[in-house]
């Protein structure tokens, strides 16, 4: 089991969409998040002035767009990008106590972040080639690793969800305590539309197993749910849900943040994740969870 990490959050302006600092205890990295327009206040800040590791969040007609960039003085190199692109209106500046990042260090995690963020696939790049890698020894590559691994906890808790996907290895869905109880495996089956999925409720996400069968298209009214029509197409272009024959599969274990949400892209339509998803004796998710907090309450 994940042991528990304590967040700081810092409001600068006092308000929760302005500039903002984010640390971790025990960790040496800072996060410093700037709204364009608080740029120049921002880049004001030493730690904007220290090595680092940024990410500029935006959109252009496109859509949602970001850029992750390194450099051994953030502030003059985010001035540049002030000038040159004009379709940004956020800057995230990661840098470590005391400027403790060096050019290896930030070389490193540049690359780890542009391959994650490419695999997660929730934003497009501006970045062009796979930024190159460094010439850290093997401890040093460790260090930024679990330096990576708290900032991956830190930046989806200031509303930057570029890393993050739904995506669950078969060793993340199998992953219990030995004080565990046995996670329930819940059934969602509708034969005359070829959907037979199976998922099961990890760490508070709704996990829809590989090669569940899952609604090939979104059939639902376009007008309602449109974020989890959205959610649907989008793991078919990525090849999540694998169509072929008319049918379609989930190709790998994939996370939802609801029964619901889990329910809806499955079934291809609106739906009730917790009455729809059952276990084998018949209860629903509703029953199920009606279940815990009865035996939870003191």
């Amino acid at each position: 089991m994940t042991s528990g990490r304590s967040l700081e959050l810092y409001f600068v302006d006092g308000k929760p969409d302005g500039m903002l600092t984010a640390e971790v205890f025990n960790w040496t990295g800072h996060v410093l998040r700037i709204p364009r327009t608080r740029l120049a206040d921002g880049l004001r800040r030493a730690e904007a002035g220290q090595t680092g590791v940024y990410l500029l969040l935006g959109e252009d007609a496109d859509g949602p767009l970001a850029y992750v960039g390194e450099a051994e003085d953030m502030a003059r190199r985010i001035g540049q990008h002030a000038r040159e692109k004009d379709w940004w209106d956020v800057a995230v500046l990661i840098t470590a106590a005391g400027d403790a990042l060096n050019k290896a260090h930030i070389r490193h995690l540049e690359n780890r972040l542009v391959s994650m963020a490419r695999t997660a696939g929730t934003m497009r790049l501006e970045n062009g080639n796979q930024p190159g890698g460094s010439s850290l020894n093997e401890a040093g590559m460790a260090n930024m690793e679990g330096f990576k691994d708290t900032l991956q906890m830190v930046l989806p808790a200031i509303r930057v969800d570029l890393f993050q996907t739904g995506r669950r290895s078969a060793d993340q869905s199998d992953m219990r305590s030995e004080s565990a109880t046995p996670r329930p495996v819940f059934h969602l089956a509708v034969p005359r539309h070829g959907v037979d999925a199976s998922a099961e409720l990890v760490n508070g996400e709704m996990v829809v197993q590989a090669r569940s069968m899952v609604r090939p298209a979104w059939v639902g009214n376009p007008k309602h749910a449109s974020n989890y029509r959205e959610l649907h197409e989008g793991l078919v272009e990525k090849g999540i849900i694998l169509v072929s024959d008319g049918g379609a599969v989930m190709a790998e274990n994939y996370a939802f943040s609801s029964p619901s949400a889990a329910a809806a892209v499955v079934s291809g339509r609106s739906a009730n994740g917790r009455t729809q998803w059952k276990l084998p004796d018949g209860r629903t998710y509703a029953d199920w969870e009606a279940e815990q907090i009865e035996g939870a309450a003191p």
